[in-house]
């Protein structure tokens, strides 16, 4: 059941990405690449709270990609 809620979270996670403009999606990008540095150095300086951040963050960025993707190649 706990798959279930991740799944869920994820799709509406992904609804509301493909909702936004392409600037608003290059916005997000660049604040998740920003958070991606400041998270290898906090890991490179063994400072680093929760190593799952490093993950959820590669994967958002991954999502943000394939969406904005998606939209220039429906242009």
């Amino acid at each position: 059941m706990a798959a279930k809620k991740k799944t869920e979270a994820k799709s509406g996670a992904t609804a509301d990405l493909r909702a936004k403009t392409p600037d608003e999606l290059k916005d997000q990008l660049l604040g998740l690449k920003k958070e991606q540095f400041n998270l290898r150095f906090q890991r490179a300086t063994q400072q680093l709270e929760k190593p799952s951040r490093v993950r959820e963050v590669r994967r958002e960025v991954a999502r943000v990609k394939t969406i904005l993707g998606e939209k220039a190649k429906a242009k």
